[in-house]
């Protein structure tokens, strides 16, 4: 059975993998992304399928999208906190790079929630069509 660290690691390392990313979530497994519902896409994905959704709508714009550096910052068997960054070229030919933390709950072997933050001014200008334009200012 996988505690946290492990599960985290999984996570990070198989992100670019819809199917083995979204195997680590227990049924009821979540992702919280606070405020990416301002630029169109769901804050909270439950459930192992729109888990491998969400990563697979995220590879179709960042198609070799992977983490270059995971740093775990503080760690229980049930509970990780951590670090994680990435530098990629998107669809849109603009540079996706971003720093992530987040905090992973494990239950049973499996990932319960990985609430995760970003810098989504940065994530909206490299990954969206019009950049940052495509957000309304009321929405950030």
């Amino acid at each position: 059975m996988q505690n946290a660290r492990e599960l985290l690691l999984a996570y990070t390392g198989n992100i670019n993998d819809p199917n083995k990313a979204a195997a680590l979530f227990a049924a009821d497994g979540a992702i919280e992304l606070p405020y990416l519902d301002s630029i169109g896409l769901p804050s909270r994905v439950e459930g192992p399928a729109a888990i491998r959704e969400l990563i697979t709508g995220l590879l179709t714009v960042v198609p070799d999208f992977g983490f270059d550096h995971v740093e775990i910052l503080i760690e229980t068997p049930d509970q990780v906190f951590g670090e994680w960054s990435l530098e990629r070229m998107t669809t849109t030919g603009r540079t996706f790079s971003q720093l992530y933390a987040g905090r992973l709950v494990a239950e049973n072997g499996q990932i319960k929630l990985l609430r995760e933050s970003l810098d989504l001014v940065r994530a909206a200008r490299a990954m969206l069509p019009e950049g940052l334009a495509s957000i309304p200012p009321s929405r950030y």
